[in-house]
């Protein structure tokens, strides 16, 4: 079981370093995060899930956040 959990996340890591730009910022990386830890709890599907729209939401807030710098900046 161990084996087969640390198989997996270095090739969800491999997967997620060759994504460059994705439509749903953040999802992929938080869906990878999400579904390893909730697996460890027996919830692997919910915890992709939330990993998605956690991640999502974090890459939306940063775009945001440089957007507001780059505007007043000019």
């Amino acid at each position: 079981m161990r084996t087969n959990l640390i198989l997996a996340a270095s090739l969800a890591i491999g997967m997620v370093a060759g994504v460059s730009s994705a439509e749903a910022k953040g999802c992929i990386k938080g869906a990878i995060v999400g579904g390893a830890a909730g697996s460890m709890a027996g919830h692997g599907k919910m915890g992709a899930a939330a990993g998605c729209a956690v991640g999502h939401h974090k890459a939306n807030k940063k775009d945001k956040q440089q957007g507001g710098a780059q505007g007043q900046a000019q």
